[in-house]
């Protein structure tokens, strides 16, 4: 067992059936936003992780392909669950931008990845490098979220 709650509830929650869509679904209600695309957390460790969601008209564009802002909110979605997995107990972290580039036609299924090396998690800036493909997979989105790193209050401030 970890120490860190996520990753605890994730292994939980992958000894159950479905238990990969009850964790995503637990997970998605932190920010109520991530439910649109009805995300799967399909892999998730220290400073990784991964998404998925299907192509449906609720996600797509003028022109049937998935829309990136759609492809955005899984990036921001892996990127949550991985920050969450990885910080140490003593900082906190929270997002400060997002640059991203539209590489390919999204016309598929989307995976989503957010990944961060463990040696960055320290005060000040931390990028996190994000990524979406296809299901060929070919790159469709590729970027970085910032997250700006601080150490936590003490209980007493």
């Amino acid at each position: 067992m970890s120490d860190n709650y996520l990753l605890n509830l994730y292994e939980k929650a992958l000894k159950l059936p479905a238990g990969r869509k009850l964790f995503s679904m637990l997970f998605s209600r932190k920010a109520p936003y991530f439910a649109t695309i009805t995300p799967t957390i399909s892999e998730l460790r220290p400073n990784f992780c991964e998404v998925k969601f299907k192509k449906r008209k609720a996600v797509e564009n003028h022109i049937q392909t998935v829309h990136v802002i759609a492809i955005c909110n899984a990036l921001e979605c892996a990127m949550g669950a991985m920050a969450e997995a990885s910080v140490p107990k003593h900082l906190r972290w929270i997002p400060k931008g997002m640059n991203v580039n539209y590489t390919a036609k999204a016309t598929s299924d989307i995976t989503a990845t957010a990944e961060a090396n463990p040696e960055d998690w320290k005060p000040g800036d931390l990028p996190v490098t994000v990524k979406a493909m296809r299901d060929d997979g070919t790159v469709v989105v590729e970027g970085t979220i910032n997250l700006w790193i601080s150490e936590k209050p003490s209980k007493g401030s």
